[in-house]
């Protein structure tokens, strides 16, 4: 593998630019997923709880497979992905890779309504932090309007670095096998522009007993853009390779 993206063949296949003009297949596949979660909602007593729980589940991945989609167009432009949150001098914490990936969310005039050199919760960014794209919130989730659940693995080894991007090179497990975010129970959402995101520690907890949004487990984005749906009983040795970029330690697709 090189060490630049854009003479990489094999990671410049996954990768697609933003459409940036016309009404586009993202925004249309977006409508139609809105359109069928209100039918679900509205009409309780025609479809099961089981159907609506599906329904939500789906929107949820589909969620996430929008945000890693961003994550790569990102990484093109900028020759890596975000880091999982930028600092001042100091080294204290301003922005999440959330808010770093809105103009790859359709969210450009968000984005430049938000004050970069203030911290995300200073009162110049008020007003930004109310206005949460749906893109960041699991239509199972009962957190705050203002909070997202899904957050990046942040973990030491993990994919996204505070204060430093991570190049695609510098990630050797295979693609497909390397946790880039993950959805968390409503105990640990987080206001969606908070530099706050998942260590290793919450990655192991997550289980039955911490409440998933979704009734069999909670959904992953990889690195390779896919999303894959991991049991609350998966084990810890599963999980840590899952969060490792180092190579050597792929896990079994079979148990997850």
């Amino acid at each position: 593998m090189s060490g630049t993206f854009a003479n990489d063949p094999e990671f410049a296949a996954t990768i697609q630019k933003p459409r940036r003009t016309g009404f586009g297949l993202v925004n249309t596949l977006v409508c139609l997923g809105v359109i069928v979660l209100v039918i679900l909602y509205l009409l309780p007593d025609l479809f099961p709880s089981e159907a609506r729980q599906a329904a939500c589940r789906a929107q949820c991945a589909y969620n996430l497979k929008q945000i890693a989609l961003a994550m790569h167009n990102y990484a093109s432009d900028h020759g890596a992905f975000p880091p999982a949150c930028t600092v001042d001098a100091s080294g204290r914490r301003l922005h999440s890779w959330r808010t770093l990936l809105l103009p790859y969310l359709e969210q450009k005039t968000l984005y430049e309504s938000i004050d970069l050199s203030k911290p995300w919760d200073d009162p110049a960014n008020a007003k930004a932090l109310e206005a949460r794209p749906t893109v960041y919130r699991c239509p199972s989730s009962s957190a705050p309007r203002d909070s997202t659940t899904y957050l990046a693995n942040a973990a030491e080894g993990g994919c996204l670095i505070p204060g430093r991007p991570r190049r695609f090179a510098e990630i050797s497990d295979p693609t497909g096998a390397t946790i880039l975010d993950i959805e968390a129970d409503d105990g640990h959402a987080v206001p969606w522009m908070a530099p706050i995101d998942a260590d290793e520690s919450l990655i192991l907890g997550l289980s039955q007993a911490s409440k998933p949004n979704h009734p069999s487990g909670f959904n992953a984005g990889m690195v390779d853009g896919s999303v894959r749906f991991l049991k609350p009983t998966l084990p810890a040795t599963v999980r840590r390779a899952l969060i490792s970029i180092a190579g050597g330690d792929n896990p079994r697709g079979d148990v997850y």
